[in-house]
């Protein structure tokens, strides 16, 4: 069964606290192929609609940007470009460029954005995966080693043909983070912002904590576990986002770049750390990796933590959350 909501889902946990003026406000868009959900307090309704439309606004700049569907976008011209000559780019973009490398370096090229020699092959909607050769050959032009920046210059360089890159891993982390930086400025003090899987839930819920829902992977309306948070970033990775399955195997979006090919011993990787960016960046390189060695990766981050849905089904929680929920069911029981 397809699965076309995302795992995590920001849940009320119970009414808000009563307050002479103010309430929710939300909105709901659809940009950077995914559903995007704002929703914030605020006791000035021309205030939540202003930073409402701030946090749209972002989120389209982000897709005009980085989008690797829109042949205008800077990302686009990369792809087109890095191959022949060096190409200049905006300082976001190389910023951006140069932290996934930090993260190509920390899980051995388990995340990669030189995957998309690869990843382009597949057609999702129509169902089409590539052959072995096809693969072999992509697989020659993966390699976050091949990109070349240079910092004064601020350019990128292809050192391989054919090679490309795609931000899917990232944009996304990196525009929420964009937005909560946005409220933050506005004077917004609880919110939640979620661009499909990841979000950042700013403050609590007017007293309480957010309530997050890990949903299965495998069961749209089953809940296997719920996470009271407050300013947090939420990045979830599933095997059930984009798919199509062929003589029983499930060919999913997050590919394996030493392999080119769908990893298969993960269902679900939640991973919860301060910003978006490396709670959506260390989502697909626990995915990739797997979970002995994904589980050592997260606890080697200082406060990131994970949790996993394997093959079986079984929940795995990082040291981490398995600690704090231990120490919440000793005092309950002591209460």
């Amino acid at each position: 069964m397809r699965l076309n909501l995302p795992l995590l889902r920001p849940r009320p946990a119970g009414p808000p606290a009563a307050a002479a003026h103010g309430r929710w406000f939300s909105r709901d868009e659809a940009i950077m192929g995914t559903a995007i959900h704002a929703e914030l307090w605020s006791e000035d309704e021309a205030l939540a609609e202003q930073a409402i439309a701030a946090v749209m606004a972002e989120m389209h700049r982000i897709d005009h940007l980085m989008s690797p569907f829109k042949p205008e976008s800077e990302l686009s011209l990369i792809n087109r470009e890095a191959a022949d000559r060096a190409v200049p780019i905006c300082g976001e973009m190389f910023d951006l460029i140069e932290r996934s490398l930090h993260f190509s370096r920390l899980s051995d090229g388990a995340f990669d954005i030189s995957y998309a020699a690869v990843g382009h092959l597949y057609d999702y909607r129509e169902g089409i995966a590539p052959d072995a050769a096809a693969i072999e050959r992509a697989r020659g032009q993966i390699g976050w080693q091949h990109l070349v920046l240079e910092p004064r210059e601020r350019t990128i360089g292809f050192a391989r043909e054919g090679m490309r890159i795609d931000l899917g891993g990232f944009a996304k982390g990196h525009a929420v983070d964009n937005c909560i930086k946005i409220l933050k400025h506005l004077g917004v003090e609880h919110a939640v912002v979620a661009a499909g899987g990841d979000s950042h839930v700013l403050g609590d819920r007017r007293g309480r904590p957010w309530s997050i829902a890990v949903r299965d992977p495998r069961e749209r309306q089953r809940v296997v576990a719920v996470l009271p948070l407050q300013d947090t970033s939420i990045s979830t990775s599933g095997d059930y986002e984009r798919y199509f399955e062929r003589d029983g195997v499930r060919h999913h979006h997050l590919i394996d770049p030493k392999t080119g090919t769908s990893p298969r011993a993960l269902h679900s990787v939640t991973i919860l750390a301060a910003d978006g960016l490396t709670a959506e960046a260390l989502s697909k390189c626990v995915f990739v990796m797997g979970l002995a060695r994904g589980m050592r990766l997260v606890q080697s981050q200082p406060g990131a933590d994970a949790v996993v849905v394997d093959a079986t089904g079984a929940l795995h929680f990082s040291a981490g959350l398995a600690a704090a929920g231990s120490a919440a069911a000793q005092r309950q029981r002591v209460a």
